[in-house]
């Protein structure tokens, strides 16, 4: 039994997946990312979850990571060298790939935003749009012969529900949710409607445009924490796949190791 180890770190949460035969995923966790931790720091931790599922540290021969946290990107190597003798594949534009990123500076894509459009156009190979609900919230076009044409940005719903606590003095924090009706009667009710419904129009108006713009009929994947919130109220969101980011990782090692 041979394990594949992979790690999407965020700027906000930490995935961590760990793939049989490197194709089959076996377990996953999600944590938050602090990038002060040092590499020995991650290396217990990972430890600790993998003997919790009575996961040997040498079934482990294979290491990937998709990070846009530039800080921990030595934590990560040095984690990965000492506690399993491996040197990760970290993941960049000139990598074996399904897909073209035709864009002036390649460079610049999100490792993020490069594994979700290789799964995304491995599992549904037509036009697609994949929204990404993270830190920031990330909308990606790769057209139907496989093109990476670029997407928009903009912050995340908990980048807006955090701005309100911390920049207007008697509003509260509010947990992300879909509220009971759009009308809030107390203040909670109308922060969470306003975030939740706003980021709904958000996401649909942006798709929408998308849409007319590049591709009528292009299909659209939602992945990312947040988005099994958003996700089921959307008008234009067709599939939420919650592990297309690891499932683009373990593509990408499979291609390139």
């Amino acid at each position: 039994m041979t394990m594949l180890l992979a790690l999407d770190v965020g700027n906000t949460q930490t995935v961590i997946g760990i793939f049989e035969d490197g194709k089959t995923l076996k377990e996953h966790w999600r944590l938050e990312t602090k990038k002060e931790r040092t590499s020995d720091e991650l290396g217990i931790l990972i430890k600790e979850l993998l003997k919790f599922y009575n996961i040997p540290l040498e079934a482990v021969t294979g290491i990937i990571t998709s990070n846009v946290v530039p800080p921990m990107q030595r934590a990560l190597e040095d984690m990965s060298k000492r506690y399993f003798g491996i040197t990760p594949l970290a993941v960049h534009a000139d990598l074996k790939m399904n897909i073209t990123i035709a864009l002036p500076n390649p460079e610049e894509v999100g490792a993020d935003r490069i594994v979700n459009a290789v799964a995304a156009y491995a599992r549904y190979p037509s036009d697609l749009i994949v929204v990404d609900f993270g830190t920031a919230t990330t909308f990606d076009f790769i057209d139907r012969d496989g093109h990476y044409q670029g997407g928009a940005i903009c912050p995340g719903p908990q980048i807006a529900a955090n701005a309100l606590f911390h920049n207007a003095s008697k509003l509260p924090r509010v947990d992300i949710r879909e509220p009971r009706q759009v009308l809030g009667r107390t203040t909670v009710e109308s922060i969470q409607s306003g975030i939740f419904y706003g980021y709904l129009s958000l996401v649909d108006g942006l798709v929408t445009r998308l849409r007319t713009e590049q591709a009528p009929h292009a299909r659209v994947i939602a992945t990312g924490g947040l988005a099994s919130v958003i996700a089921p109220a959307s008008a234009t969101i067709e599939k939420h796949d919650e592990f297309l980011t690891l499932e683009g990782l373990s593509l990408l090692y499979q291609w390139n190791s």
